[in-house]
């Protein structure tokens, strides 16, 4: 009977340790870039382990030129949902590669193809019992010859709102914070943000460089900052095992 009983107490203590897994589905905005030490180019999921004590675990499935329908299409999101347990997390921002109507291999219409790619990660997220959690893309640093920041989203930013408030879904509306963020740095200082090199000045690249979409390791520190922080202000009852692991 003793052996038994200490069979069962392994097994739950087993269980009870398992770490929760936070998975982060994209695009090359929150994506792993290659050699970090080098590259200048950082996606914000990247570098969002730090931010969490060792019980959670980021696991960066983001990609670079993914759009809902190409991450669905390449399997990459099965290979996620076979893997997902009970209570881990699932945020997924898409919309830069949903737009490019010139693709069809990755564009969604935001009011069809977009919205029920996004609706199946949330249903298929919570078969497993897992959280999902639906985030705005992030603003590109777009700002005319006035200083005044213009959007380039179109309508996915709303239909993903939509959805999360359809489905119930915690949603960190990751555009309206961004744009904050390139407002406060402004037309100039936000080239900080992303990737702005004249040739020679960076060894990573040979010639200019002024990319408004992807991130510096700054810029990707800053929204994941942004992301944490609107994690605390969640007031969703099933946020708050990831609050608590908060550094």
């Amino acid at each position: 009977m003793k052996k038994y009983i200490l069979i069962a107490l392994f097994i739950s203590t087993a269980c009870f340790a398992q770490k929760t897994t936070l998975y982060t589905i994209g695009d090359s905005t929150m994506a792993n870039k290659k050699d970090p030490d080098r590259n200048p180019e950082h996606g914000w999921a990247q570098v969002l382990q730090p931010f969490f004590n060792d019980n959670i675990t980021v696991v960066n499935k983001a990609v670079n030129g993914r759009s809902t329908k190409s991450f669905i299409n390449e399997k990459r999101w099965d290979s996620i949902y076979k893997k997902l347990k009970k209570g881990d997390y699932v945020f997924i921002e898409f919309g830069h590669n949903d737009e490019k109507i010139e693709d069809s291999t990755r564009y969604t219409n935001p009011h069809t193809a977009y919205r029920y790619n996004l609706i199946k990660f949330i249903k298929e997220s919570r078969e497993k019992g897992a959280i999902p959690v639906l985030l705005t893309s992030i603003a590109r640093r777009n700002f005319n010859e006035k200083g005044v920041l213009v959007p380039t989203h179109g309508d996915y930013p709303l239909e993903t709102r939509l959805v999360a408030q359809q489905y119930n879904v915690p949603f960190i509306d990751l555009e309206y914070y961004t744009e904050l963020l390139e407002q406060s740095y402004g037309p100039e200082k936000s080239k900080q943000l992303h990737l702005h090199f004249k040739a020679g000045e960076n060894p990573y690249y040979d010639k200019d460089k002024a990319d408004d979409t992807h991130l510096s390791l700054k810029g990707a520190t800053a929204i994941a900052q942004i992301v944490v922080n609107q994690i605390k202000l969640l007031e969703d009852p099933s946020i708050d095992k990831l609050k608590k692991q908060i550094k």
